[in-house]
């Protein structure tokens, strides 16, 4: 049986210039773009996350990955 899995996911730069990703599964839908820049923006002012790297300084991308899973039996 299979089943549906969505995630979002938002790429940082941290202070190294590296990329850092953040994911959330199941994202409530329909994707409202404004909210996931406004979110991500709150992220780096109030430096909610840090990275080996640093603390996270630029948005760089965001996308939704949408996943058909299918389970096989196993006897």
């Amino acid at each position: 049986r299979g089943r549906n899995m969505k995630r979002l996911e938002m790429r940082f730069e941290n202070q190294e210039g590296k990329f850092v990703t953040c994911t959330l599964d199941d994202p409530v839908e329909p994707i409202d773009h404004n909210a996931v820049n406004a979110a991500m923006d709150v992220v780096i002012a109030q430096n909610a996350f840090t990275s080996n790297g640093g603390d996270l300084v630029a948005k760089r991308s965001a996308r939704v990955i949408d996943q058909q899973i299918e389970e096989i039996e196993i006897n």
